[in-house]
């Protein structure tokens, strides 16, 4: 009797230490799954957190498990213990997963750290919303913008963090990478535009309250998804010949959004509650005046005449407004309006104004240019072509160009530019940012009928003789060039608004926000 008793003691104490061992091996797993900071797939909430903690530790994990199978009239003692070690039950991300291509594991720092979202195979952690809704609300309280409510703008936060999740997945997926150099630049730009030394921007990021680190990390991010953008996006989008017609004819006013006007204007006033004798008299007077300010009548002494407007003494002279600045009733007629046009009647509560565009200030009502006709010879750099080789040749074609040889002949044996070297290397009329900007600055600081030094671009090295230069209108190209990048930019846009939806569409997404405030 007594052999059984101590038989059945030791089994209990087995039991006891089994459990023990357990629940300490599994909080020894979490903990490490929690810092694991490699792991490429993040799991979902399904079962695989409890299968990961018994494979680092598989002896013990099987000697606890026959522990418990010998102390089957204990079971509630060991159900009770394996309740506690079992994994996270599963949640509605199983259903919704079997629609959306289900992760397939348990996010190991479920443990420690609550889950706002799942995205895919990756989850973001109440502490990553936490910090990026601190900085929001720090960069609105300094623009002194109302804040909407926390729950507002946590959601909005959220969504805005899980579409740069998809984002930076999709990118390491395809295989996009940047160097630490790249950003490095990238930071040093932002430093240089705000006039300021790198250790200078650093201090002042920190004075501002955010973790330099962060920052760093945030523009790498913003690298990465603008390269997706362009592979994905923008290098998919073209403008034909014709869009930008179209645009021309029936939206040149849009070009003429950063301009000022100077307007002149003619008010045919009417009585706050007007009859409709009065109306009607009103308006045969706005006819004729308009009739003779299109027929080519002073519109100053028109104004003088006939208007009611503040300023009819003035000759009507409004003076000079930008876009939003002007009227709103003159708005619509005033952008799509040439220099010297005289406007229809526009109707107000005022009564009928004529408005005359009499003049305008901006980079779309007249685009002069300065250009330069120069020529140049190439060399480009290879295998058997050192730097130092093509810069020696060059010094050396220079020298004889000095000596009375022509330019057009020797660009035509020595250029590797085959497109103008058979022009004898002439480039044409080149207009400001037509060439690369290291060509571009040392052809402007040359002077008309001399050569260059020769430099080096990413083609190879050059010399380049600067012919002469004019002042050019431009302002037909101009147009077209600007409205391309108008439609593009548009296109873009839309292109891209359309993409990141469907990238999201095709997501598995869980939000779990709710849950956890």
């Amino acid at each position: 009797m007594l052999s059984i008793l101590d038989t059945h003691k030791s089994i209990k104490n087995r039991v006891i230490v089994s459990i023990f061992l357990l629940l300490f091996l599994f909080s020894v797993s979490a903990h490490e799954g929690a810092h694991d900071s490699s792991d490429k797939n993040i799991p979902t909430p399904n079962s695989e957190t409890s299968s990961d903690a018994p494979k680092k530790s598989t002896p013990k994990a099987k000697i606890s498990s026959d522990s418990l199978k010998k102390s089957t009239p204990k079971t509630k003692t060991s159900s009770d213990a394996s309740k506690k070690s079992k994994p996270t039950p599963k949640t509605k991300a199983s259903s919704k997963g079997a629609k959306k291509s289900k992760p397939t594991r348990t996010p190991k720092t479920a443990s420690l750290e609550k889950i706002v979202a799942v995205v895919n195979n990756d989850v973001i952690l109440q502490s990553e919303l936490k910090t990026q809704l601190n900085n929001i609300k720090k960069r609105l309280k300094a623009t002194k913008t109302k804040l909407p409510s926390d729950n507002i703008l946590a959601k909005k936060v959220l969504d805005r963090l899980i579409l740069m999740r998809l984002q930076l997945q999709l990118a390491k997926r395809t295989g996009i990478r940047v160097d630490d150099e790249t950003v490095n630049r990238a930071m040093l730009g932002i430093a240089k535009k705000n006039k300021l030394s790198f250790s200078e921007f650093r201090k002042k990021v920190v004075k501002s309250g955010f973790s330099f680190e962060e920052f760093r990390e945030s523009i790498l991010n913003q690298i990465i998804m603008a390269r997706l953008h362009q592979r994905r996006v923008h290098n998919r989008v073209t403008v034909s010949k014709q869009e930008i017609d179209n645009f021309l004819a029936n939206k040149n006013h849009l070009l003429r959004k950063n301009n000022r006007f100077k307007v002149g204007h003619i008010l045919i006033a009417l009585s706050e509650v007007p009859t409709t004798e009065k109306v009607q008299k009103a308006q045969k007077k706005a006819d004729m005046v308009l009739e003779k300010a299109k027929s080519g009548t002073n519109f100053k002494e028109l104004a003088i005449k006939h208007s009611n407007g503040q300023k009819a003494l003035e000759g009507g002279t409004l003076g000079w407004f930008s876009t939003p600045e002007l009227p709103r009733y003159f708005v619509k007629s005033v952008v799509k309006m040439n220099k010297g046009d005289v406007s229809n009647i526009i109707r107000s509560p005022a009564g009928f104004h004529i408005i005359k565009l009499i003049d305008i200030k901006g980079s779309t009502s007249k685009h002069v240019v300065k250009q330069t006709k120069a020529v140049h010879i190439l060399i480009k750099t290879n295998e058997l072509v050192s730097a130092n080789d093509a810069k020696t040749r060059l010094t050396q074609i220079r020298d004889r160009l000095s000596h009375g040889e022509k330019f057009a002949d020797l660009a035509k044996a020595h250029s590797d530019d085959t497109f103008s070297a058979k022009k004898g290397g002439d480039l044409g009329w080149v207009s400001p940012g037509a060439l690369v900007p290291k060509f571009q600055t040392v052809m402007d600081k040359t002077e008309a009928g001399k050569v260059s030094e020769p430099f080096q671009t990413r083609y190879g090295w050059h010399i380049v003789k600067v012919i002469k230069r004019r002042q050019q209108d431009d302002t037909k190209s101009f147009k077209r060039s600007l409205a391309k990048k108008l439609i593009r930019a548009r296109k873009q846009k839309e292109t891209l608004d359309l993409w990141l939806r469907k990238l999201r569409d095709e997501s598995y997404i869980e939000y779990r926000l709710n849950n956890n405030s």
